[in-house]
């Protein structure tokens, strides 16, 4: 992708469905295009099957999606968060269709400043006011070191 900045003001977090988050990273288009393909899809799920579809099946079904165009150019680093059944979860996806699990992840041009911070104050046994500090200053120190990172943090 280079280092060009197309928008200063994109929100890097999209609400996938009332239950799903995902984060963006790399080409804002592509992002934005899967992840609310992947609301439609996780919508229609529902519809069919009569409950939520859980994190771990969204960030495959995501996964499978991107796979069939893999080494067409899509540029996509993403995070899909959310609740379920089993609790919480978070896995990373990418444009390759590679996905991972894990309780901690970073993504983009800033994510070593974030991982500077997040290493620096991760503990497993964090309450939910200390997490999100955490989450909130690797976010702001990414964005501030990083000037690839694309400018403001969406509020709150």
């Amino acid at each position: 992708m280079g280092s060009y900045i197309g928008s200063q003001t994109v929100k890097k977090v999209i609400e996938i469905n009332p239950y799903l988050l995902g984060t963006m990273a790399g080409g804002a288009a592509d992002c934005s295009f899967w992840e609310r393909e992947l609301g439609r899809r996780a919508r229609l799920y529902e519809l069919r099957n009569k409950e939520r579809i859980s994190v771990a099946a969204a960030s495959k079904l995501l996964s499978n999606m991107v796979y069939g165009y893999k080494g067409m150019g899509l540029s996509m680093g993403t995070m899909i968060t959310g609740w379920d059944k089993q609790g919480p979860g978070l896995f990373y996806v990418d444009s390759d269709g590679q996905r991972l699990k894990n309780h901690m992840f970073s993504v983009g041009s800033g994510s070593t400043y974030a991982y500077g911070v997040l290493d620096a104050g991760y503990d497993y046994d964090l309450s939910v006011n200390d997490a999100i500090d955490l989450a909130r200053r690797s976010i702001y120190h990414a964005t501030f070191r990083d000037a690839y990172s694309g400018g403001s943090v969406n509020g709150k």
